[in-house]
């Protein structure tokens, strides 16, 4: 007969290297900045029974999203069969909360959102003085959640259980193949939508809000920013550069960007507005033309030929981007030289079309480097759907949507903070590898 070895019980200073998964949920309990909502909750609490202590339950709520289980009843199973999970969490004993001991603890968590709001702030702040350049590059997107319930219930009175909040969102994404053709792809979903301010060079999130789906993204763009500079100014004051999707495209958030208290360069793609028109006259310039995508044209005045001019830097003192002769730059001939008004080149002031001429050209190098930074949301997302269980969850109701996408991203944020202060930077973005 094999003979099964005694284990013993855990030991927090020899047993830390054996632990294997257990180390991430040890960093993520000892990172999380919660002192004051254990206090809150504790006080709420009051003289009532403690068969559960409060920090003990938090803590195994946070087991549930670093572990990736889809419910409260796949943790609840987890920490019955686990006694070191149990232990690490702080359950003192072998009884175990039931389903109604976290429907109301959950409760109580929901009532304290505006306290976790602040703690993800106080984590992004945290990171901000942790890595050098936090903040520096922003990325701005919305993520699609489908609710758990697959449609609106015709009976809407409240009752913990069918969903009464979520509604229709629909996103279109636009590209263009290879041949040229132009294609479009239509995404509906019924539930709930997560909107997203990311560091675009670390790839963590720095502002959230969720919303119903159909929500517009530059209404909440406009009200992220402002959170944002609210709760965390120091990383508005290192951020010089915004990237998002033409969902963004609009004249009052890029102006919003580029005035005072912000300071900040737009840098977001156009949606296709102009219907007669695929060019406009710059003011000043008898041949110099501009389309919606930001590229400049010159047309010779003797042949009629049309030339794309080329970039030639943004003037700050005048607040506008200069373009440059396309044969001065290149080389060439050009019959009506000597006529054109463009030949030494010209300047177009960012007021002339603040959605269109920006202070990163649209049609320069820069311009493309800096907008392929937007991935970086798309990154935060996967690791949403795949790491914390977003394909898969059992959601219903804005408040509890809300609760569970605070929570996932203070994990992620606390995972970063907490590898950093290990000095293992590399493995920040990680939820799955242990040291």
């Amino acid at each position: 007969m094999a003979i099964i070895p005694q284990l013993r019980l855990f030991s927090w200073e020899n047993d830390i290297e054996i632990l294997g998964d257990l180390e991430r949920l040890i960093l993520v309990v000892e990172t999380m900045p919660d002192e004051e909502l254990m206090h809150r909750l504790e006080k709420k609490r009051g003289n009532g029974r403690d068969d559960f202590p409060v920090r003990a339950m938090w803590n195994s709520i946070i087991s549930g999203i670093v572990f990736q289980h889809a419910s409260i009843e796949s943790m609840m199973r987890e920490l019955r069969r686990n006694a070191q999970l149990r232990r690490v969490c702080g359950f003192e004993t072998n009884k175990m909360p039931k389903a109604h001991n976290y429907s109301r603890f959950l409760d109580n968590l929901m009532g304290e959102q505006a306290l976790l709001d602040k703690m993800f702030s106080d984590l992004a702040e945290e990171l901000s003085k942790a890595l050098p350049g936090f903040g520096n590059r922003l990325a701005m997107d919305s993520k699609l959640i489908d609710s758990f319930a697959q449609r609106k219930n015709k009976n809407q009175e409240e009752d913990g259980r069918r969903d009464t909040d979520a509604d229709i969102g629909i996103k279109r994404y636009y590209g263009t193949n290879e041949d040229g053709t132009a294609w479009e792809k239509i995404v509906k979903c019924f539930g709930y939508k997560l909107h997203l301010i990311v560091d675009a060079m670390y790839e963590l999130p720095v502002a959230y809000e969720v919303t119903k789906a159909s929500a517009s993204d530059v209404v909440e763009g406009h009200k992220l920013l402002d959170k944002l500079k609210a709760r965390n100014e120091e990383i508005i004051e290192a951020c010089e550069y915004l990237t998002a999707d033409k969902g963004y495209d609009d004249t009052k958030l890029i102006e919003k960007l580029r005035g005072e208290g912000f300071g900040i360069k737009a840098v977001i793609d156009t949606r296709q507005m102009w219907r007669d028109e695929k060019e406009r006259q710059i003011p000043g310039y008898e041949n110099a033309y501009y389309d919606e995508s930001g590229n400049v044209y010159c047309y010779c005045p003797a042949s009629g030929t049309r030339r794309t001019m080329t970039c030639n830097g943004y003037e700050s003192a005048r607040e506008c981007i200069r373009k440059q002769c396309p044969v001065k730059a290149y080389g060439g001939c050009c019959e009506g030289m000597d006529s054109c008004s463009c030949r030494s080149g010209i300047r177009i002031p960012l007021s002339l079309n603040p959605r269109v001429f920006t202070e990163v050209d649209r049609s320069s190098y820069k311009w493309d480097r800096e907008y392929k930074r937007r991935t970086a949301v798309e990154r935060v997302n996967s690791r949403l759907d795949v790491s914390f269980g977003f394909e898969n969850h059992t959601i219903r109701g804005l408040k509890k949507m809300r609760l569970r996408s605070s929570l996932a991203l203070m994990v992620m944020l606390a995972m970063a903070l907490g590898r950093i202060r290990q000095k293992k930077p590399e493995l920040m973005r990680s939820l799955v590898r242990c040291a």
